[in-house]
């Protein structure tokens, strides 16, 4: 019997769905897709056979049985099923949006870029995605209720993502503003999509008139054979930035799993992720809305603050985790602030055009528009990020919680630190700080030109340590302070930062 709890990850359900015991198995998939309809009945006042859920999937192997088996379970309460197959994360959601598909609510069946052993289960209404109580009271429903063998309904297959693909299409003759049937002649794209659900976009690009020669790891395999499928993984990102430069392309895109995420190197096969691909799109916003508001993630570096400063806009920090970017900027915007874009250092990136999805296909091809924009006028879409300051050290350092209520350890640590900022002359508390404690730090006499970010992980028993500095040996100094703050905790794993001091 399992914990259903333990397989809540933020919004999402996740958790081990190979090997032996994997609480993740098909009776699990069945809980779960009986518990859904439960509460969305519940939520909606209308009774399961008035209620149709879609349900897609990436590529990892153990996808068809655990769709199978979740659509089964709702289908058993007396909702109505689609299986969409194989689709996107951000497709599962458009599909409520979409004439002819308008489903109550869908689900996709993922675990993102986790390794292949990992699946799991996101949860869609037409209003966005559900929240973190939400999942526990899913949870809870799935493991105190057992499910019940009853005749149903079939469950009936569909096609979304040639909807999908379209759509996309669309956005890109209309960034153009051109019906042309092949607006993208002239642009060479290598598409890697790292054997997840995203190789039909080299499709997509092709039929508008892309030349995609190079483009690699199309096919889905949910072994994830040759490279993990995941925008920040180094590995994946040299894989693809090696086969731009083979091809002598204008630029690559990669994808994670299910497509929800993505980055880009330029032709020279330099990377733009992080830092640089929430630069590159700030850029190319403002420079049609200046003045606009830009949400990112609290880990983004104090040259991107500048350079969107620069560029006439505002750059605003706010916690990690792309669904607290994104209700952020919905916030803002709600309250009259100009606020175009959610972005995450991730790869997360949801536009308020694009009803603030979380969607890195359509990062791309609006990225990808203003690259054949300025291909015409001779000009590569790296330009742009000229004027970017970049860090002349970084470094993450993850300190692992040893208590047992580790949440509540890793705020006492991260209090301690807080309460020295506030009397230590040296140490600055950010003015945007909303997570954890950003410390700057004046260093070498200069100003402002080092900084650490310590936070409490959004799902794990982790206090991931962020350090940026300007200056040669910098992050080393400033965790030779901290170490002086918290060097007797006995609650948390300070390893990490007395090796990074000896090296």
């Amino acid at each position: 019997m399992i914990d259903y709890q333990t397989l809540k990850s933020g919004t999402d359900i996740r958790g081990r769905a190979l090997g032996e015991d994997a609480p993740l198995s098909r009776e699990t998939a069945l809980c779960i897709g009986g518990a859904f309809i439960t509460w969305l009945s519940e939520k909606t006042g209308r009774p399961p056979q008035e209620l149709t859920v879609s349900i897609g999937r990436d590529s990892r192997v153990t996808g068809p049985d655990l769709l199978a088996a979740c659509a089964e379970g709702m289908a058993r309460e007396g909702a109505r099923v689609w299986d969409f197959g194989l689709c996107t994360t951000p497709a599962m959601f458009m599909s409520l949006l979409t004439e002819g598909f308008k489903a109550d609510a869908s689900i996709m069946v993922t675990a993102s870029h986790h390794p292949m052993d990992r699946n799991g289960f996101k949860f869609f209404l037409p209003k966005g995605g559900l929240s973190g109580l939400d999942i526990s009271m899913i949870l809870h429903t799935a493991g105190t209720t057992a499910p019940v063998e009853r005749p149903h309904a079939p469950i009936e297959k569909r096609a979304f993502l040639p909807v999908y693909k379209k759509q996309l299409q669309d956005r890109v003759r209309s960034g153009l503003g051109t019906e042309e049937a092949c607006p993208l002649v002239g642009l060479h794209v290598v598409v890697d999509a790292g054997n997840g659900a995203g190789g039909f976009y080299e499709e997509l690009l092709r039929e508008l008139g892309a030349w995609t020669e190079g483009s690699q790891f199309l096919t889905p395999d949910g072994r994830f054979p040759n490279h993990i499928p995941n925008p920040e993984n180094a590995e994946a990102m040299a894989s693809v930035s090696r086969a731009v430069v083979s091809a002598g392309a204008d630029l690559g895109v990669i994808f994670d799993a299910d497509c929800d995420r993505a980055a880009i190197v330029d032709g020279d096969g330099r990377e733009i992720n992080r830092n640089r691909l929430i630069a590159l799109i700030s850029a190319v916003l403002l420079d049609k809305t200046p003045g606009a508001t830009i949400v990112t993630d609290s880990v983004t570096s104090s040259g991107l603050a500048e350079f969107i400063s620069d560029w006439g806009g505002r750059h605003y920090r706010y916690k990690r985790g792309y669904r607290n970017v994104i209700d952020e900027a919905i916030r803002l915007n709600e309250s009259g602030i100009d606020c175009p874009l959610a972005i995450e250092t991730s790869g997360h990136a949801a536009f308020r055009e694009n009803h603030f999805l979380d969607d890195g296909m359509y990062l791309v091809t609006v990225l990808l528009v203003q690259a054949m924009r300025m291909k015409r006028d001779g000009k590569a879409l790296s330009c742009l990020l000229e004027g970017l300051k970049e860090p002349i050290e970084s470094a993450e350092l993850r300190l692992n919680i040893k208590a047992a209520d580790f949440r509540e350890a890793g705020k006492a640590l991260i209090t301690r630190v807080m309460d020295h900022a506030n009397f230590a002359p040296d140490w600055h508390i950010a003015p945007d700080n909303r997570e954890g404690v950003r410390i700057a730090f004046d260093l070498n006499g200069g100003l402002n030109n080092a900084w650490f970010l310590l936070r409490l992980s959004v799902h794990d028993p982790v206090l991931p340590l962020n350090c940026e500095s300007d200056v040669e040996g910098g992050v080393k100094q400033m965790l030779t302070l901290l170490l002086e703050v918290i060097g007797d905790t006995e609650d948390t794993d300070i390893s990490p930062i007395q090796n990074y001091i000896k090296q």
